[in-house]
């Protein structure tokens, strides 16, 4: 079974700030069930924003475990970055908006490749 949604941004914001990174939640979604994203902001004016990855993408992984993509090869501008958010939150009103800031890029998240 998987964790609630507000049980998983707490703890990982707890794990970020334990190594020193500053997190937020950005935007509160459903509690129990809400898409997470996470937006990585570099504090260049670029930044990664990591979503849901497909379920195909979880293979052997547990299925309680959750699996994070980037939505691009590589960091953004940041103003992008905020686009695509409100995209998302214009399609899944549910959705939890996490941001963290971290100039060497440590996220913390499991990636898929994609």
């Amino acid at each position: 079974m998987r964790l609630k949604s507000a049980i998983w941004v707490a703890a990982y914001l707890r794990g970020c700030q334990t190594e020193g990174i500053f997190g937020a939640v950005r935007r509160r979604g459903a509690e129990d069930a809400g898409a997470v994203f996470v937006k990585l902001a570099l504090l260049d004016g670029r930044a990664w924003l990591f979503e849901p990855a497909p379920q195909s993408a979880y293979g052997d992984s547990h299925p309680a475990q959750r699996v994070f993509a980037p939505t691009s090869p590589e960091a953004i501008a940041e103003q992008a970055v905020e686009e695509r958010i409100a995209r998302e939150i214009r399609f899944d009103p549910d959705a939890w908006v996490v941001e963290i800031e971290d100039k060497a890029g440590r996220h913390f998240l499991d990636l898929v490749s994609g």
